[in-house]
């Protein structure tokens, strides 16, 4: 317990598929623990029993736990119990349900320790041969639709540090094609069910990546390597951008969704690039 007589808050990272990764940390903290906040109360419980980890009561908390579910962990710290918080796999609060509780302790005065393990994030940038030995941009799950899918994209497309994403198998392919619409030559590594039996790596430029046929099955992490915007903007030229707009009103996209898209291939401002897009609707009409 911390000194002002509460309990503390252990954010327990557990194995991303291998089990052999748990480390003796994370079973020991789990084992000793007042209490577990979990994600998904049966797989943490099966996650338990392969520890013979047993007694320890399981609250569920979730990305849709209400105020209220928080509230109830904060109450069991207060009265002294020491909380693990766990996820599904990996570690907690890396796109996963958490920053409510964490936050809340702080705001609380609660002390929070994380016991450190595996990280989809981590193991697909060290496997991908694109980290480049700097920083890199983290950016979860993009948008699944609309103007702010087209934010997003947009926004990877002006980073160019490495870029590492998370998607789900039956979006992947979709993104890939939206991610080489803006970048095509930016190389990309897609790392599928990492640490498990059907391990994959995928590498490529995103355009060769986004030609590729078949289903994705597995947990994805989608890697971006380091990437220059301005020398590709600097190789799209007025006459490229004008034949871009009108291949993309030719498909019969909004003028505002063909402004995005076109912004996020040639780097230019949304608004210099709506602007030509009206223009030339306008002068198609004529």
């Amino acid at each position: 317990m911390t000194e002002s007589g509460s309990g503390i808050l252990w954010v327990v990272a557990t194995p991303i598929g291998n089990l052999g990764d748990m480390s003796p940390r994370a079973v020991d903290t789990l084992r000793r623990a007042t209490r577990i906040a979990a994600e998904d109360t049966r797989r943490t419980r099966a996650l338990c029993t392969h520890f013979g980890i047993s007694g320890v009561p399981l609250d569920a908390l979730h990305a849709h736990s209400s105020g209220a579910d928080v509230a109830r962990v904060l109450e069991h710290l207060a009265a002294g119990a020491d909380v693990a918080l766990v996820t599904d796999a990996g570690t907690p609060l890396v796109s996963d349900p958490g920053d409510a509780l964490v936050k809340a302790c702080v705001d609380a005065g609660v002390r929070v320790v994380a016991i450190p393990g595996p990280s989809a994030v981590l193991c697909a940038l060290a496997v991908s041969g694109l980290a480049g030995g700097g920083g890199f941009r983290f950016v979860g799950f993009i948008a699944r639709e609309g103007s702010a899918r087209h934010r997003a994209v947009g926004m990877i497309a002006q980073t160019p540090e490495p870029v590492v994403l998370f998607e789900s198998p039956e979006r992947t392919a979709r993104t890939l094609r939206d991610l080489a619409d803006a970048m095509p030559e930016r190389p990309a590594c897609v790392a599928r069910e990492l640490t498990k039996v059907y391990e994959e790596t995928l590498r490529g430029t995103l355009a060769e990546l986004a030609a590729r046929e078949g289903d994705y099955r597995g947990e994805i992490v989608i890697v971006l390597g380091a990437w220059s915007p301005e020398e590709h903007a600097d190789a799209i030229d007025d006459e490229a951008i004008d034949a871009r707009i009108d291949h993309e009103l030719d498909t019969g996209a909004h003028a505002k969704t063909a402004a995005e898209r076109v912004a996020a291939w040639s780097g230019r401002p949304k608004r210099e690039i709506y602007e030509r897009v009206v223009r030339r609707k306008s002068a198609r009409k004529g």
